[in-house]
């Protein structure tokens, strides 16, 4: 038995775990305002208020009331349990919401499909204790896609917005939203109906056993949808044990269930990549990334996967669990083939693992796509720098996506790069032995061709974004 709140409502139902809430909602209790789009994720028409008492990262203490965005056509019922599910009929009041009313004022719709959910990731915006700003509001909606406004009023919707909202204060924030009318008053009681709720209501299992097991949701369903649905599930998207985030022995320990956006989020992490805000803003969508397992990427092994070439260049292994006993291999050994992993079937992740980068190492991520946001990879890279006293390499990984059968470790043009000054005959010369490494394919994201030049130009990247090698670059003759 599912136990949830949807919109004011409770919800107790035997429906099937593996379906969508996106199917539930619309066919079941007939809320009809969430739109069915494209099922995969990519237009945000379906996107919904997600509010959960987070048991946060160990870096972040303490239980709160957190709403995000997610995609319902992506979004595992069972992933519903203890939670406020909210549709958009969960928003309405007798009148327009300031949220709703902008979007009229600015002529911010026309066919009307897709403003639903933009008004749900505007709404997601307001929720957010400590969002205030305009670039905030655009970074809400970058989940969204619109056909026919070209934007610019539903931009114009934001702007107002972020005026509107300009005294909301951090502490206290839903009661001052539902005072001012941007959410009915029944928002101020969910957090005390959540801890009653979530005592016996959470989906997850104590142990995989045979069935199938789903983190977020945002690539197996799109695959498999019909197996999910009909399958016995372990939901281990909420399993605490697989949450945390700690350093550990000198190394840092993330459970496999933590979240694309919860491992940003991390004071820990963000402490170790400074510029971890403008790589995170190059992967998917914000309602993808609150949805989005670092486990769940890596095991479904997408040559183009983010954070699998992500956690690649820091050298990171996987700790895998049978119930049983556990074994411990690096990424970079985990990849076999084309959607082929070291993993057998009773096996899952447990916690991945790797050495954080120290003070004076360079990291860098970079990646070209159609469009900026939502939108998968042409060409993936990511790459972390040691130096030596004397500006030599004396530690590097290096990793790619979009060039081989699976996210590729690039051992050789490591190996040749090691204890080299970086001039532009050497990164001349490692790039003629990263040409030897890959094998890129062409398909809907680009010839082969344009491919291999892709990764050239994303590998030179990261060289121009050091420092310490832009000086190198500049004092030769």
């Amino acid at each position: 038995m599912l136990r949830f709140i949807l919109n004011d409502k409770s919800i107790e139902t035997e429906f099937a775990s593996g379906s969508t809430v996106l199917d539930f909602v619309r066919y079941h209790k007939r809320l009809v305002g969430t739109k069915i789009g494209c099922r995969e994720g990519d237009c945000g028409a379906c996107t919904v208020l997600v509010g959960d008492m987070e048991n946060l990262p160990a870096d972040r203490q303490g239980d709160k009331l957190v709403y995000r965005t997610m995609t319902s056509c992506l979004m595992p019922l069972g992933n519903a349990a203890g939670k406020h599910i909210v549709t958009v009929e969960g928003i309405n009041m007798k009148t327009l919401t300031p949220v709703q009313q902008a979007m009229v004022d600015t002529n911010g719709t026309q066919c009307g499909f897709c403003t639903i959910g933009f008004v749900m990731s505007f709404t997601g915006f307001i929720l957010d204790e400590s969002a205030k700003q305009y670039d905030e509001a655009i970074a809400a909606i970058d989940g969204n896609i619109c056909r026919c406004t070209g934007y610019k009023s539903i931009e114009r919707a934001a702007a107002i917005l972020s005026e509107k909202i300009a005294d909301k204060p951090q502490t206290g924030h839903l009661q001052w939203l539902t005072n001012n009318n941007f959410i009915p008053a029944y928002f101020s009681n969910i957090k005390d109906r959540l801890l009653e709720l979530r005592k016996d209501s959470i989906a997850a299992t104590d142990s995989p056993g045979n069935n199938l097991i789903v983190g977020g949701g945002t690539d197996l369903i799109v695959q498999k949808h019909l197996l999910v649905k009909k399958s016995g599930i372990d939901h281990v998207f909420d399993k605490n044990g697989l949450k945390g985030i700690k350093l550990e022995n000198g190394r840092c320990v993330i459970g496999a269930s933590v979240t694309v956006t919860h491992f940003a989020a991390s004071t820990l992490i963000q402490d170790f990549f400074p510029n971890l805000k403008k790589h995170i803003k190059l992967i998917s969508s914000t309602p993808i990334r609150n949805m989005a397992t670092l486990a769940g990427n890596l095991v479904n092994a997408s040559p183009i996967g983010d954070m699998s070439v992500f956690l690649l260049a820091l050298d990171a292994s996987v700790v895998l669990n049978n119930g049983k006993t556990q074994r411990e291999i690096k990424l970079k050994d985990f990849y076999k083939a084309y959607k082929q992993i070291d993993k057998a079937a009773d096996e899952f992740i447990e916690t991945i693992v790797f050495t954080p980068p120290l003070k004076n190492d360079f990291f860098g991520f970079e990646k070209v796509c159609k469009r900026t946001h939502l939108d998968i990879a042409s060409v993936n890279c990511a790459i972390k720098i040691s130096y030596n006293e004397d500006g030599t390499i004396s530690d590097m990984h290096l990793a790619a996506g979009g060039v081989a059968p699976f996210p590729k470790y690039l051992e050789q043009t490591i190996s040749f790069l090691k204890n080299k000054n970086i001039t532009v005959e050497t990164l001349q010369d490692a790039i003629a032995v990263i040409d030897t490494e890959i094998a890129p394919i062409s398909d809907a994201r680009g010839t082969k061709e344009y491919k291999q030049l892709l990764l050239r130009q994303l590998f030179l990247a990261h060289f121009q974004n050091d420092e310490k090698t832009i000086k190198k670059l500049l004092s030769i003759n």
